[in-house]
């Protein structure tokens, strides 16, 4: 069964909410030829200028059944009239599933689509997305939320992971798995995964806590406390905790323990060392609190883990 995906533009989009999406997408109906058509669609079509200032072309906004409807996301103020033809659009439209990537959740919002469903978006905007749009039950630390027929998804690259779902979903996971090889994708990241790593991994939205990012990774296998890490950042547990959360957006606990999964992930992709090491040197002290953090924050044991590293 051919499938039919609407991709929705805007002025100011960001180019990779929209090229990820289609490639992976492309990418599969050469796995199983016959699955996927994909239009690229924006208010009065012709040629639109992303984020970057790179243009695409797309046809004018159709009242023709689609299966599924991507809204990409970017610059949506840069033309408000262009937002609110694509909000009306919405309204109107019937698809099997509708979903956006990173700021596009803003128009599936106004257009009512996420009226009291779990959703993501980019973490940068969460602020603003949460005080516009009460009635959404945004989880804004997820990499991406299905919520019935309606999928949304963080920042940019996370479209992909999106894609790779919404592909498994179609065509079953070997046929995702195969995509995601070609598209240089080590793996599909869980839904569930946080979108937070990246800002711990630079210290916080500043930068404040770089230099102390840089020494807990170097004393995973110690005691982190919030008193030790307040100590070195010579300011009081209080104080610090209040302060680092504001800048990464979680708390310590939750950084260090993205930490030690980060590093132990890696290490049992990439080595063959027993799970009793790798828990040992990343500080979880022992397999079990290992696989239980694992289930928390990837959503797969670390035994799967391993399993897809070497498939």
């Amino acid at each position: 069964m051919r499938r039919s995906i609407a991709v929705i533009i805007h002025p100011g989009f960001q180019l990779l909410d929209t090229a990820g999406p289609t490639a992976a997408f492309e990418i599969a109906e050469r796995f199983q030829p016959g699955s996927y058509e994909q239009v690229l669609l924006a208010p009065e079509g012709g040629e639109v200028e992303s984020s970057s200032g790179l243009c695409l072309s797309a046809k004018p906004l159709s009242d023709d059944p689609f299966d599924t409807i991507i809204i990409s996301g970017g610059e949506i103020v840069r033309s408000m009239e262009a937002a609110r033809e694509i909000v009306a659009w919405l309204k109107r439209m019937k698809a099997r599933r509708v979903a956006s990537v990173c700021s596009g959740a803003f128009l599936l919002a106004e257009a009512g689509l996420l009226d009291g469903r779990r959703a993501t978006t980019h973490w940068d905007s969460t602020g603003l997305f949460s005080r516009s749009y009460p009635q959404v039950k945004l989880d804004a630390a997820r990499i991406f939320i299905r919520d019935g027929n309606v999928w949304t998804s963080a920042g940019i690259s996370a479209g992909i992971d999106l894609a790779l779902a919404l592909i498994e979903d179609d065509l079953g996971p070997e046929i995702a798995r195969r995509t995601a090889q070609q598209l240089v994708v080590h793996q599909r990241r869980p839904g569930g995964q946080s979108q937070f790593s990246a800002i711990v991994e630079l210290g916080g939205r500043t930068g404040r806590f770089a230099g102390l990012i840089e020494w807990m990774r170097d004393h995973l296998a110690e005691p982190l406390t919030v008193e030790r890490l307040a100590d070195r950042a010579a300011m009081s547990p209080r104080n610090f905790a209040r302060a680092f959360a504001a800048e990464a957006g979680i708390t310590p606990a939750k950084a260090v323990e993205r930490l030690r999964l980060e590093t132990a992930r890696t290490a049992i992709e990439t080595s063959h060392a027993p799970f009793e090491r790798i828990a040992e040197v990343t500080g979880f002290g022992d397999p079990g609190r290992m696989r239980r953090a694992f289930l928390r924050g990837l959503g797969q044991p670390p035994q799967a883990l391993r399993r897809a590293a070497r498939a």
